[in-house]
């Protein structure tokens, strides 16, 4: 019978032969294919299957089946640095059951991918070289079409006239949109787009040049609003905070993003968007600061005034 570790280093023969990068080829990552494959030790790889696994659910195989404890913390680092390598190498899925599913769901999971897993179940078997030299010729080819699956449910957003940008599937992508669509229309008219924000990759657009002749300079770790758009006529910088399901501009964000934005030229204008006036306007409204204005994509023509010496206009100097 093959102990946990034995099996360990099996897998990691295997990603080895499937031409992983050096920086997977750990325990961590093995483990993680063992998971996706049901594997424990006193399985044969022919008995391999493909069940549909979370991180959390990995953890918990390691744990049961491999004698590896990870720490509740680890999660991201899983997901991060092997997981999302499996993935590219096409080796696994990422949601097939809903591969809209968005990017900070709860519900996110993984699959092996069915011809790998024709592949792997021929591990230790006169079948395996042979199979591995096929599957391999094709690899590139295969991975390639999941990107374009992935690419395929992904929300397109026009930023300028002649520029179109994607964003993650998912109601925070769907929000931005209609931030810069309905909002930018009926609010900021004739508007440039700054930056918006993406949740699959953190920055989905970004006109660095415009910010910095507006005197802001902001670093990779500066924490942005979801959008920002500057209405050259009156020389504002609005700044938007998309709220699917957290962070409105209350109090706390304010301070962060007036530090952020201290030396604009331009006014500051601060808003929060919501879906519509259901469950989550309902949480937030009460920490919303005074000040700013709120915008609901269900009601795009209409603005909530949260109270301030003027309506929808920056505050302060300039």
């Amino acid at each position: 019978m093959t102990n946990p570790k034995q099996r360990i280093e099996e897998a990691l023969q295997v990603l080895r032969q499937l031409g992983m990068p050096n920086e997977q080829l750990n325990d961590r990552t093995a483990i993680c294919l063992l998971a996706l494959l049901n594997l424990q030790p006193h399985k044969l790889w022919q008995q391999a299957e493909n069940p549909m696994l979370g991180i959390r659910a990995i953890l918990d195989f390691a744990r049961e089946n491999l004698e590896v404890n990870y720490a509740e913390n680890t999660r991201e680092s899983v997901r991060k640095y092997s997981v999302k390598q499996l993935v590219s190498a096409g080796i696994l899925v990422h949601n097939p059951d809903k591969p809209d599913r968005p990017v900070n769901s709860s519900d996110n999971c993984y699959q092996i991918e069915a011809t790998a897993l024709t592949l792997l179940k021929k591990h230790g078997t006169a079948e395996w070289l042979a199979s591995l030299e096929a599957y391999l010729a094709t690899r590139t080819t295969l991975v390639a079409q999941y990107a374009r699956e992935r690419d395929r449910h992904r929300i397109p957003v026009r930023v300028r006239e002649e520029q179109e940008i994607t964003l993650s599937a998912g109601p925070h992508s769907d929000l931005i949109r209609a931030i810069i669509e309905d909002f930018g229309s009926n609010y900021v008219p004739s508007g440039e787009l700054v930056y918006v924000g993406d949740t699959g990759v953190k920055w989905g657009y970004f006109d660095n040049h415009l910010l910095s002749e507006l005197g802001v300079h902001v670093g990779q770790h500066g924490k942005m609003p979801d959008v920002v758009m500057y209405a050259r006529e009156r020389h504002w910088l609005v700044l938007v905070e998309a709220v699917a399901s957290s962070g409105p501009v209350d109090a706390g964000r304010h301070v962060e993003l007036s530090e952020l934005f201290k030396h604009s030229s331009a006014g500051l204008v601060y808003v929060t968007a919501f879906p519509d006036r259901g469950e989550v306007f309902r949480r937030f409204l009460s920490v919303v600061a005074w000040e700013t204005e709120v915008w609901c994509a269900s009601d795009p023509t209409h603005l909530i005034h949260f109270n301030g010496e003027r309506f929808l206009g920056p505050y302060g100097s300039p």
